[in-house]
């Protein structure tokens, strides 16, 4: 049977999401504790890869398996094995059908930089520190140039091996509240270090470094030398994802904190 999973993670202490030889990742405690309840081998497959030190508050995976659970034994059973960082909020069978990845419509991400002169302390790792102050509305403007269908060539990591740099973007929402000025994002599918790269160009332009028509001439040059500084990972969050209502998955857009 098909089993999909929502999945919350602070990525601070993992290489980011997959499998790597030299570093801890998610994926690998996740497969290692659903191994334990399925009492054999599982593999996941993920709706989006998060990078290093990058956060979710609603990672969505499947896996196939032979064991028989209810879903709340899948659930309970392999928080009892997931260090304190990494929890399973869900469970739910699926038909075979269902694809983690491919059967997503569209996915969401959130960015949150703390705009102060003094460094975080207690948000140390869950936000993005920026001390030169930022003009909200200059940002607002910028992020208008972005929304829909484009090529992102500009905004995605030099060594992105995505077959098409083309992607829509449905939202680029920026609001503030009190020190946090918030990036809400949401795209059929996103490029490697995409919403990093455009944060960074955000934030250069709410610095004063640049003009908002600069987000649009960066957009347009489809060369990535052309774009600002990649934002830090810290303040990025894998929000959720969305699927076509016949899975009849749990809800996987949750209330989210403003961090």
């Amino acid at each position: 049977m098909r089993v999909a999973l929502g999945i919350e993670y602070n990525g601070s202490a993992y290489c980011g999401w997959q499998y790597q030889d030299h570093s801890p990742s998610v994926q690998a405690c996740v497969e290692k504790a659903l191994a334990h309840v399925a009492n054999h081998e599982i593999r996941v497959i993920c709706a989006g890869r998060t990078d290093t030190g990058v956060h979710a508050y609603s990672q969505v995976v499947h896996f196939d398996t032979t064991a028989e659970r209810s879903e709340h034994s899948w659930a309970f059973g392999a928080n009892t094995r997931l260090p304190g960082d990494v929890s399973v909020l869900w469970a739910c069978h699926v038909d075979e059908s269902f694809h983690a990845r491919f059967s997503a419509t569209s996915r969401l991400y959130r960015y949150v930089i703390i705009n102060r002169d003094i460094r975080p302390g207690l948000l140390k790792d869950r936000v993005s520190w920026e001390y030169r102050p930022l003009d909200l509305n200059r940002m607002q403007r910028a992020a208008r140039y972005l929304t829909g269908e484009h090529d992102f060539s500009s905004y995605r990591a030099v060594a992105c091996q995505a077959s098409s740099p083309v992607r829509i973007l449905k939202k680029l929402e920026v609001s503030q509240s009190g020190e946090l000025i918030v990036l809400d994002l949401e795209a059929n599918g996103f490029l490697h270090h995409m919403v990093r790269n455009i944060a960074g160009v955000l934030l250069a332009i709410g610095a004063g470094e640049a003009e908002p028509i600069w987000a649009q001439q960066v957009l347009q040059s489809r060369d990535r030398t052309k774009g600002g500084v990649t934002a830090p990972p810290h303040g990025l969050y894998f929000v959720g994802v969305r699927y076509p209502d016949e899975f009849k998955l749990p809800s996987l857009l949750p209330t989210v904190p403003v961090w």
